[in-house]
């Protein structure tokens, strides 16, 4: 009884610190589920992008085509008299002036012939001029009645045939000093000459192309616009109000050549909904050649001068048939918005509908934005891709220099 008694009392310590560990570990468990529940858990990352602030500006819309340079005048030129040609007077691909001499055509036949007929206008003149002397005398004669009315009617008939024959005659001297200038063969324009078709020893006529003849300065630059370039410019082209529009070349960076709207087709052709359009252009430089391809940007006057959404191209993404952007919440998830696109105006895409100024868009890793999810988004400005082009530009053209 005695040792039963000494192991209850020994037991009673251990049993009350092992009761007491177990109170303290519940209360630490108690404890971590509370601030489990009180703390929020952080929210995953989402992956980086670059986003923009969508801007808006007062903008002149303008639309961009291809078309092609073409001469204002353009001249095969021809001989209009048949014969050797005796002389070259050009260089190839030089520019003319309207007269220059081109070609001679051996001038002798044709000389020839003019003296011929001087000769032979000479010869109908005298007659006809004793044919009126004679006239003279019979009126004289048949006042005195010394001659008969029939003789006087006779002289009278013969003199208006012989000032027809003067006519006649003058009318082949004329021809035939036409053809003896037309063995000078000569620029009927201005502009630049292309080669000599028809080299020096040749025989030709009519039906030959000498060389040709293009004008140089103004010129035109034509090209195809839609429905909606016809209803925005056609009315103020064909009334003559001025529409300003550029072109750039293939080795030219934006639309460094201004000129105007000339003309705008009657009517659209319903197969491809185009309209043929044409503006003109000062090329006193000679910088644009006929037949050069040349994008072409229209414009719409300072009077069409409206306000825009404008947004990087590199923010346009593509879901089949759709354009669309990714808006960045507030809580820096990613919003699917599709929009409505207009044309480029330097450099930045004008949006019809779909976002809102003020509002940011992801501009830089696309591919790794999905509707809903988080993003992590460094924001930059929108345009500042062109800055940075402009910039290289710039140094490329220093260095260039230097």
């Amino acid at each position: 009884m005695k040792t039963t008694y000494l192991k209850s009392v020994r037991a009673r310590p251990l049993a009350a610190a092992l009761a007491l560990a177990g109170l303290a570990v519940f209360a630490l468990q108690g404890c971590g589920q509370a601030n489990s529940q009180t703390a929020p858990a952080a929210a995953p990352a989402g992956p980086p992008i670059t986003a923009a602030t969508v801007i808006e500006r007062q903008v002149n819309e303008t639309q961009e085509f291809s078309g092609r340079l073409e001469a204002v005048e353009r001249v095969e030129i021809r001989s209009r008299v048949g014969g050797f040609i005796t002389d070259v007077h050009f260089k190839p691909g030089s520019l003319v002036k309207k007269g220059d001499l081109l070609f001679v055509i051996d001038p002798r036949p044709y000389q020839a012939e003019a003296a011929r007929a001087e000769a032979a206008a000479a010869s109908a003149q005298a007659k006809a001029s004793l044919a009126k002397l004679e006239l003279a005398r019979s009126e004289r004669l048949l006042a005195d009645k010394a001659i008969a009315q029939r003789e006087f009617d006779e002289k009278a008939s013969s003199v208006k045939e012989l000032d027809a024959n003067v006519r006649a005659a003058q009318a082949s001297l004329e021809a035939a000093r036409l053809n003896l200038a037309y063995t000078r063969v000569v620029a009927p324009i201005g502009g630049r000459v292309s080669k000599a078709e028809v080299t020096t020893g040749n025989l030709v006529d009519g039906a030959v192309i000498l060389t040709s003849v293009v004008s140089n300065n103004p010129i035109y630059a034509s090209f195809d616009g839609d429905e909606d370039t016809f209803l925005r410019v056609g009315r103020d082209a064909q009334r003559g109000a001025a529409v300003p529009v550029k072109v750039g070349l293939a080795n030219e960076a934006g639309y460094p050549h201004e000129g105007k709207l000339e003309f705008v087709d009657n009517r659209l052709d319903a197969t491809t909904g185009s309209v043929r359009m044409r503006a003109t252009f000062d090329n006193a430089d000679n910088a644009l050649v006929p037949g050069l391809f040349a994008r072409v940007q229209l414009g719409g006057g300072d009077a069409t001068r409206k306000s825009a959404i404008l947004i990087s191209d590199r923010a346009v993404g593509t879901d089949q048939n759709r354009k669309f952007v990714y808006v960045v919440k507030a809580d820096s998830t990613a919003e699917y918005r599709a929009v409505t696109l207009g044309p480029t105006i330097d450099g930045l895409r004008v949006v019809r509908d779909g976002i809102k100024p003020g509002e940011k868009i992801v501009v830089n890793g696309l591919q790794r934005v999905h509707p809903g999810a988080p993003v992590s988004a460094q924001v930059v400005a929108m345009d500042a891709d062109l800055k940075a082009g402009a910039l290289k530009l710039a140094d490329a053209t220093i260095t260039k220099g230097k």
